[in-house]
């Protein structure tokens, strides 16, 4: 079983999570073509799924669970 994460280690995922989120969206405006799209589409949905994992991580550390 692995520890639980810090919130200083959680922040630091999420900057991570959110600078290839943007870089990500970077990449998709500047290539065309069905096989590029779709490849970008599945990886922009997995990091923004990592992403909404680590806020919800990060609000029950801080106490603010919804």
């Amino acid at each position: 079983m692995t520890e639980p994460l810090s919130l200083e280690e959680v922040e630091r995922r999420i900057q991570i999570v959110e600078d290839n989120l943007r870089e990500l969206q970077e990449q998709a405006a500047a290539y065309s073509g069905a096989a590029d799209e779709e490849r970008n589409a599945e990886r922009i949905a997995d990091q923004q799924e990592k992403l909404d994992a680590l806020r919800a991580q990060r609000a029950e550390l801080m106490g603010n669970a919804d």
